[in-house]
């Protein structure tokens, strides 16, 4: 049985109507009012950039969906930044502090899922918002429209900042702007992401490297004339040999992981060219530049012994997320004040059928409408969030956008991010980063604490590395 959610009319009305967290003060529940007053805005934002489904660097009409209605709220709009088309900024305010909330909007390629609770794929898609990133960039972009009215109702200095970031799945759009300078100004930055829970815990994540590593040999018939041949996929295949080896002898909290994206068209054909894509991870950037000469040093052993060429181009790579405990106490507890999620019946009743396809889930039904234990702990996914971390201050939060247990990159997580299920969550981070915002606008000493608390992290001779060197946006990847 598949279940029907609510229609975009209607889901607004449920999203909006949630009632208003009893802890909250006068101003605070001013703010959450605006946010509700817009939830059909966000839930139409969600669904466009779901349907789309575009992946990293190909986000054409989602980022200009995104620039358009915030220009329409008044924002200045700085399209096509740091070299990426699809990058943007939009400010509103005016002097200090300037506060940033990252918005995200690519898909993953090669999943595809309807926003049904069984498997159901749709024909001819090829992507799917499986790390809920149109959740993302639809409640980023609430959060600031509701700012922006309290900036100027209120009269406060200050400028809220949007910054449009693509291709966060594999292409570290964020490395960019970060090196490019579009956060040096920044006093503080936001961010949020789609999950199975809601938290603000101050997680930290893993830095990560990846490559495409192409072999080249020489073609001839398999049968025929097998020793003219010298097969790329053997130096693929005994390049990945070696990799396997080498996790037995790497750190425990390392990741190494590839697909072999290019392996010949025909078994009596010896390949000519075969390609492999890597990712390292790793808790330092140290740690990852390590293991990856390692992994340089198999590849050059694997040419070498297969009679082929090899050469390689890293596609992205991230520095670790370095928490915030001080700005993440505060986002704690303006989560709490806002609350989780409550479902519908019919919401239930499709979550009860996505859970039934779990084997192991961390968490149950039920979980959505809790907060989550304050905790600082280590994660082993890896974002691009962690460059900008490094160049500021930043504080961020999950929310229950998927049904309890879900895992990320899954078609659970596609079908759920396309649901009230999802808007749901979206609305909870919505009206979390804005109170948050309203806070660092108007304590300075918060700001100050964080600010300590960032120096003392990143050291007194800290110099920015990116860990995908100086090379230009890889705007072909996901082609």
């Amino acid at each position: 049985m598949r279940f029907a959610l609510p229609t975009l009319a209607s889901a607004a009305m449920l999203l909006a109507s949630v009632a208003l967290p009893a802890s909250a003060d006068v101003a605070e529940r001013e703010l959450i009012q605006q946010v509700d007053s817009q939830a059909e805005l966000t839930a139409e934002l969600s669904e466009k950039l779901w349907d789309w489904a575009e992946v990293g660097y190909q986000e054409d009409k989602s980022s200009k969906l995104l620039q358009d209605t915030l220009a329409g709220e008044g924002f200045t709009v700085k399209a096509d930044v740091a070299g990426i088309p699809t990058a943007f900024v939009a400010e509103y305010g005016k002097g200090g502090p300037v506060i940033g909330i990252l918005a995200e909007f690519d898909a993953l390629p090669g999943i595809n899922q309807a926003a049904t609770a069984e498997r159901s794929e749709v024909p001819g898609k090829h992507a799917g918002h499986a790390c809920g990133h149109n959740l993302f960039g639809a409640g980023s972009v609430s959060a600031a429209i509701a700012i922006r009215h309290w900036l100027e109702e209120s009269g406060t200095p200050g400028r809220i900042r949007v910054y449009g970031t693509p291709a966060e799945e594999g292409g570290s759009g964020k490395v960019y702007m970060v090196r490019a300078g579009l956060f040096d100004d920044v006093d503080i930055a936001i961010h949020w992401h789609a999950s199975d829970r809601n938290s603000a815990a101050a997680n930290t994540t893993l830095a990560n490297r990846s490559a495409k590593f192409r072999f080249k040999g020489i073609s001839a018939h398999a049968a025929g004339a097998p020793e003219r041949g010298r097969s790329a996929l053997d130096g693929v295949e005994a390049m990945d040999m070696m990799a396997n080896m080498m996790h037995e002898h790497m750190p425990q909290d390392a990741r190494m992981h590839y697909v072999i994206t290019s392996g010949g068209s025909a078994p009596n054909v010896v390949p000519d060219f075969a390609e492999v894509f890597y990712y390292v991870r790793h808790p330092s950037a140290d740690g990852v530049e390590e293991i990856w000469a390692r992994l340089e040093n198999a590849a050059r052993g694997a040419a070498l012994g297969t009679g082929t060429e090899v050469e390689w181009e890293i596609i992205h790579g991230n520095n670790p997320l370095l928490v915030n405990e001080t700005l993440a106490r505060m986002m704690d507890s303006k989560l709490r004040e806002v609350g989780g999620v409550t479902y519908t019946p019919a919401e239930r009743e499709f979550a009860e059928t996505i859970a039934s396809t779990f084997s192991n889930p961390g968490l149950s039904l039920g979980s959505e409408e809790e907060i989550q234990p304050f905790q600082v702990s280590m994660g082993y996914g890896s974002t691009d969030v962690g460059d900008v971390s490094f160049a500021v201050p930043t504080v961020g939060l999950n929310t229950a956008t998927w049904v309890p247990g879900t895992s990320a990159h899954s078609w659970q997580a596609v079908a759920a991010s396309g649901t009230t299920i999802g808007q749901k969550g979206t609305q909870v981070a919505a009206k979390t980063m804005t109170l948050a915002a309203v806070e660092l606008f108007t304590n300075e000493e918060l700001r100050k604490q964080a600010r300590a608390e960032f120096d003392k992290a990143r050291g007194p001779n800290y110099q920015y590395r990116s860990l995908l060197g100086n090379r230009a946006p890889p705007l072909d990847y996901r082609k």
